[in-house]
């Protein structure tokens, strides 16, 4: 690697090819092509570089023309000598277009930008099961095969189509000593439950019992990856991801096609299937619980921040295998105010039997997916839990949910837990009551607004 040979050409070089000319050379046509070292300096000294004798044998004018444009660094040399002195060609093609194709087509292009970010959609490569399908995903819906031509050489009928996932301000992100992550992508075929179907993020079942259909030719730390594909017809998912979970990074995923194709980033529809609540009369709350309560309110019979908290902290004080910190002031303060319905900043009977219900379907649905018995939710588990409990939500949501709730190693400790899903609970069913025409927009007025963000 970067020896010099005897005529000047330096091993393991990238040079670029600028030219190639046919001329008439002693009465035979000879091939003659334009080579440049990018570095200058080192240039080829065999036959016809730039002081070589062979030069006198091409007339003026053409030698003039030939040689008006010439750099340090650039050189001309035989095509002879070019297939002897170099063993590697690289071409890049300026369009999806084939090389052999007769006739120039106009391919159709798809533009979307994405992100990866930790826990949440940076889920890294098939190797990683767990945590693969947390991936953005992609549908590709082929319709239309490839026109017939020469080179297809009596193939089956396909769509051809090309996927370009590119990293997105890797170079200004070097001053902070970041480098390009290493990406590549899969494709998958969509199963014939969602054919048709839009807002559907195929989750990990899927991915464990489904091999791809097509992948990049590899992962690497590159700034684009691209590979060309030719499928049956039918509608694929595709998964772009960095090689390793939680990398993250944006990116740009083009996908160009030769004929119409539709196209969309796959996301789930936001909605929440809440299980029906029934609100006790404080006639129809169980008399152990009443007593309970009694024993806990204080002579006013009704709940504060601070009383909440201590009895939430003495409960899972309880519960040795829960990873928490106990539950903050804040967190108290915030639940008291989502189940408040008199105003009071204080929970009465009939909100406390409500919490308390809640928090105990909370910790059913904490254990369950608890899968590796930390005691904590990681980032995965977390979005599972969510969706056993009713909750599909778009993956900005999610990467908000674990902003708002994680610990600094992406995992969810049970009080956070709790105080998301009593959250999430409150405002999905406010939603849902004042939304009467159920058409997904609610109509706010000055006060409603700042009540609801500002004492929630």
């Amino acid at each position: 690697m970067e020896a010099v040979t005897f005529k000047k050409l330096v091993k393991g070089h990238a040079y670029s090819v600028t030219g190639a000319k046919q001329i008439n050379y002693r009465g035979q046509s000879l091939g003659l092509i334009r080579m440049r070292n990018p570095w200058g300096e080192v240039e080829w000294t065999g036959a016809w570089s730039d002081s070589s004798s062979e030069w006198n044998a091409v007339e003026p004018a053409l030698r003039q023309q030939l040689m008006v444009r010439m750099e340090d660094g650039e050189f001309w040399m035989s095509f002879r000598d070019f297939l002897r002195e170099f063993t590697r060609l690289e071409i890049c093609n300026l369009t999806p277009d084939a090389l052999q194709s007769r006739k120039f087509r106009k391919w159709n292009t798809r533009l979307y930008d994405g992100t990866w970010r930790r826990g949440s959609t940076a889920g890294g490569c098939r190797n990683y099961p767990a945590t693969f399908w947390i991936n953005p995903q992609f549908k590709i819906q082929l319709e239309e095969v490839d026109d017939t031509g020469d080179e297809d050489g009596g193939r089956e009928p396909g769509c051809s189509f090309l996927l370009a996932l590119m990293q997105k301000n890797r170079r200004r992100e070097r001053r902070y000593g970041k480098d390009m992550e290493t990406i590549g992508f899969a494709v998958y075929e969509v199963p014939p439950e969602h054919v048709g179907k839009s807002g559907v993020h195929l989750k990990r079942d899927f991915f464990l019992a489904n091999a791809s259909r097509a992948r990049s030719e590899q992962f690497i730390n590159l700034r684009e990856v691209s590979t060309r594909f030719r499928l049956p017809p039918g509608e694929y998912i595709v998964v772009p991801s960095t090689f390793e979970p939680n990398k993250e990074g944006d990116f740009v995923l083009r996908v160009f096609s030769e004929k119409k194709a539709g196209t969309e980033e796959m996301d789930d529809k936001i909605q929440a299937m809440l299980p029906d609540e029934k609100v006790l009369s404080e006639s129809e709350i169980d008399d152990n619980f009443k007593a309970l309560f009694k024993q806990l309110a204080g002579p006013d019979m009704e709940i504060s921040v601070t009383e909440l908290q201590t009895i939430l902290n003495r409960i899972i004080g309880k519960h040795k295998d829960l990873r928490t910190k106990g539950f903050s002031t804040e967190s108290c303060r915030s639940m008291v105010n989502l189940m408040d319905k008199d105003g009071s900043g204080k929970l009465g009977l009939v909100e406390f039997n409500v919490l308390w219900n809640r928090i105990r379907n909370y910790l059913t649905i904490f254990r369950k997916f608890d899968l590796d018995k930390s005691g904590s939710m990681s980032s995965y588990e977390m979005r599972m839990a969510l969706e056993a409990a009713g909750y599909k939500l778009s993956k900005k949501l999610h990467e908000l949910i674990i902003t708002r709730y994680a610990e600094p190693d992406l995992a969810i400790d049970f009080d956070n837990f709790v105080c998301c899903l009593v959250r999430l609970e409150t405002m999905f069913r406010f939603f849902q009551a004042m939304d009467v025409d159920q058409d997904g927009v609610v109509t706010f007025d000055l006060l409603q607004w700042l009540q609801l963000t500002m004492f929630a």
